[in-house]
């Protein structure tokens, strides 16, 4: 099971989210309590060794905001969020980096179906930790796709189970206070899906 940990800000919750096996790591250089800068990013993907994937994550900005912050932080994969048009991703494709559809289950939800490499699917309201029906996507989504939305240590088995995802992608289950990991939540997680 792929696992992505998202909305990293410290260098000791990435260092932890390494160690504990993370395949991917997200830093969000958008709108959010989450939010870096391209720099600090880049300060923190440094850290990152080659064979976790390091994600910047947008919501809104237009193609040249992203391309301008993707190649300041030095991510190996951008992540536009919501309504995107299919265009945006043409945009970046050029890039050479790895490029994640984020969206609800209203949605397209075959993976590729905008020339992404991966397709995560979250919650009605993305960012707001809240769990909802995960088991509306199984079977719709196709392809290397990752289940998102409400995921903390204590349900992401269960969320597993009723959806089938790829992988999953979490972050706002892994805080003690909005925009704050704890690094013992960033462990449960990775123990409860790998188990």
């Amino acid at each position: 099971m792929y696992v992505k940990i998202c909305g990293l800000r410290e260098p000791g919750h990435v260092a932890t989210a390494v160690a504990a096996g993370a395949d991917a790591i997200g830093f969000v250089m958008t709108r959010s309590p989450r939010r870096v800068t391209p720099e600090l990013a880049a300060e923190l993907a440094a850290q990152v060794p080659g064979h976790v994937l390091t994600v910047g994550v947008f919501r809104g900005e237009d193609p040249e905001t992203v391309r301008a912050a993707a190649l300041a932080s030095g991510v190996r994969a951008v992540q536009l969020h919501g309504k995107h048009p299919h265009g945006d991703f043409t945009a970046l494709k050029d890039l050479g980096v790895t490029l994640i559809r984020a969206v609800d289950a209203q949605a397209d939800l075959r993976c590729g179906a905008y020339d992404e490499d991966l397709l995560l699917v979250d919650a009605p309201h993305a960012g707001s930790g809240q769990a909802w029906d995960w088991a509306a996507v199984r079977g719709r989504a196709s392809g290397r796709w990752l289940l998102a939305g409400g995921l903390t240590p204590g349900n992401v088995r269960e969320a597993i189970e009723a959806a089938g995802p790829w992988g999953v992608d979490v972050s706002s289950g892994l805080e003690s206070e909005p925009g704050v990991k704890d690094p013992r939540l960033i462990e449960a997680f990775l123990r409860s899906v790998r188990g």
